[in-house]
């Protein structure tokens, strides 16, 4: 199976089913986030519309109860299907290295990887972890609030916790809605032990005050886990004194898509904790710190952060394109695998992740590939050019920041009439996704780039963050004029 997030567009849809060869797609008529409707099987009819896109059902939960579009021959109502089929089940039999599922992830460029996970590593490295990292005792509930369709889900809601026998909540739609209590609401109604979410949500939810969390019994809560993101100390000092009231272990969990499961973590009430740190990594996980050039840094120092033997959890391979597997992961640091993140180590052990250092940007949890951006801008007439960056965000971790050379009728530079943004911003929302939005655009003259026309993104990541001195070696540029234009257009905007 592969799981698409509900807030996918439909050519983002239409491109993963292409991709993966699907023959049936599961859908309901509609979703609901933040009190509001998702028309999901709208978004299904239209990503499946194309004639290559060759699917034999679409698997219809009715859920709204309201008038559903409907392709006869092809549409399949998920109560009468039930119906014909007998409640008893026998399950088969797969090998260790049985694909399970696969599951697209941003890359670095536009098209999105569909990492493939089997049967028997996934699974054994998920029930272990599940149970280790959040000190899972027999009867307690445990509640992960994110979203299905990304690895938290599959990995921290469905495989682990269910082959544990553990009663699981699963959470629908958003924070703050109907108001910022809604999760403590929910911690207090099912009694939860075991509470794992996002440094974006505890960020969004500690800045509207204590309040809303001190009017709830929160007394069952154990174990706080926080996942998707580094967690700044503030955010993780918030979230274990007002949320734990200084009596629950927390759990700052390190890892990917690829890894499958928790690599990096304390085991709740066994390892000391620091606030922002993912401190030690698992029992059978060996990460090792490396300079640009490949060279292993021990003992304190910052670096590239790999992982030095493989663990059951990892990935296989890249779904019809294992080449693509081997380039992403295992050419850079040969021998090794290589995350993508940068990393630092202390005089005690302890691991800091840094962020990306590649150009996958982490906004809210959400992995998303400057490319895909980049992409989707270029297609209004009046981008003539786009450079994509991540800068730090005070609530999601990172925040998008657009470089536009517009074309040639457009000649002002810094902030973009409402009217232009709001179209932009439309355009991303519909070739990504509803999670896709830009909180920064820049209209700049032209983008830096070297003699051989490679666009030096460092620069446009410092200026985004505020930096506009200490740039580095531009000698290499083919026209040094433009950082200033740049800093200009970034300081009016």
């Amino acid at each position: 199976h592969s799981v698409v997030f509900g807030g996918f567009s439909a050519e983002a849809l239409r491109d993963r089913v292409i991709d993966c060869g699907a023959r049936v797609v599961i859908t309901q008529d509609e979703g609901r986030r933040g009190g509001r409707p998702v028309a999901l099987k709208t978004v299904v009819d239209e990503a499946l519309a194309p004639a290559e896109v060759e699917v034999d059902k679409v698997l219809v939960f009715k859920r709204a109860k309201a008038e559903t579009p409907w392709i006869e021959g092809r549409d399949v109502d998920w109560a009468t299907a039930c119906s014909a089929v007998s409640a008893e089940h026998t399950p088969q039999s797969f090998g260790a290295e049985h694909p399970l599922f696969i599951l697209y992830t941003s890359g670095s460029t536009g098209r999105p990887k569909g990492l493939m996970h089997t049967s028997g590593g996934y699974l054994t490295y998920t029930t272990y972890t599940h149970r280790a990292v959040f000190d899972l005792r027999e009867g307690d509930v445990y509640g992960c609030v994110a979203d299905v369709g990304w690895i938290t889900g599959h990995s921290y809601i469905v495989y682990g916790p269910l082959s544990n026998g553990t009663t699981t909540v699963m959470f629908e739609s958003t924070p703050l809605y109907p108001d910022a209590s809604r999760y403590w609401s929910l911690v207090e109604r099912h009694k939860v032990n075991i509470f794992y979410t996002a440094p974006t949500a505890i960020r969004a939810l500690a800045a509207l005050g204590d309040e809303w969390v001190n009017n709830h019994d929160l007394s069952s809560l154990r174990v706080l886990g926080t996942v998707g993101e580094p967690i700044n100390p503030e955010a993780w000092e918030w979230y274990y004194h007002v949320v734990g009231r200084g009596k629950c272990a927390l759990v700052d969990t390190w890892w990917q898509t690829e890894t499958g499961g928790i690599s990096l973590s304390p085991l709740a009430g066994v390892t000391p904790t620091q606030p922002g740190a993912a401190t030690l990594p698992l029992p059978g996980i060996q990460p090792i710190l490396v300079n640009p050039e490949g060279h292993e840094i021990h003992g304190a120092g910052e670096g590239r952060l790999c992982l030095n033997m493989p663990w059951p959890g990892q990935a296989r391979t890249v779904w019809g394109d294992h080449e693509r597997f081997v380039k992403t992961y295992f050419n850079d640091f040969p021998g090794r695998y290589f995350t993508g993140d940068g990393c630092r180590r202390d005089v005690e052990g302890h691991h800091w992740i840094t962020g990306r250092v590649d150009d996958v940007l982490n906004v809210a949890g959400h992995r998303m590939g400057t490319a895909e951006f980049e992409a989707a801008l270029i297609t209004d007439d009046v981008v003539a050019e786009a450079a994509v960056v991540g800068f730090p965000h005070p609530v999601k971790g990172q925040g998008v920041c657009a470089y536009l050379v517009l074309a040639q009728n457009e000649s002002s530079h810094g902030a973009l009439e409402e009217s232009l943004l709001k179209r932009l911003q439309s355009v991303v929302r519909t070739r990504i996704g509803v999670h896709a939005k830009l909180d920064r655009v820049i209209s700049i003259p032209g983008l830096p780039k070297t003699r051989s026309g490679k666009v030096m993104r460092r620069i446009l990541r410092k200026v985004a963050e505020g930096e506009t001195q200490a740039l580095g070696d531009v000698s290499t540029l083919a026209d040094s004029a433009v950082v200033e234009a740049i800093i200009k257009a970034a300081t009016e905007g």
